[in-house]
């Protein structure tokens, strides 16, 4: 596991909620306080796409794409005040987790990787993410947190994203 605090929090929610940077990703849960708290389960609803051909084919994951959610958490977020708290729960699309685990010669079958995760708190005044990888089955091999957290360094850093690794 791996934990970076963010350095500059205008850019950083730029990224995340404007620009397209993290788009290979899928929401699992976001909670975010601010005159109410707001609770957003991730999991699609299959039910509601029924008959929408064009639209089930684009929502074959268990949660929806964070492309589709962001604008409506930046909605709940945006104003004048700071919210009080976030937390979202995101995981790499299982392509990509894939992809990357298989390029890095993991040890660890892709298949046996869940998902790989990037939970991103906010107290009110800094931001911490933190990766986790979730696995169908226990094993004994570190290797997919290893890996995890690598490309999520090298993804930060080609996308400008200033952090500060935690203890």
């Amino acid at each position: 596991m791996l934990a970076l605090q963010i350095s500059s929090m205008k850019q950083f929610m730029n990224h995340l909620l404007v620009a397209d940077t993290f788009e290979s990703f899928l929401l699992e849960e976001a909670v975010i306080g601010t005159a109410c708290t707001f609770h957003i389960d991730g999991h699609v609803n299959q039910e509601f796409f029924q008959g929408d051909e064009d639209e089930q084919e684009k929502d074959s994951y268990e949660f929806r794409p964070w492309s589709k959610v962001k604008g409506l958490c930046f909605d709940l977020i945006k104003g004048k005040r700071t919210p009080l708290f976030f937390r979202f729960v995101l995981h790499l699309m299982p392509h990509k987790a894939a992809a990357l685990l298989e390029k890095e010669s993991c040890d660890v079958e892709s298949c046996a990787v869940k998902a790989l995760v990037l939970n991103i708190r906010y107290d009110g005044s800094k931001a911490i993410l933190t990766t986790a990888t979730a696995l169908q089955t226990f094993h004994m091999s570190k290797m997919p947190d290893t890996i995890w957290d690598k490309a999520l360094r090298r993804f930060l850093e080609a996308k400008g994203i200033a952090y500060e690794e935690l203890d």
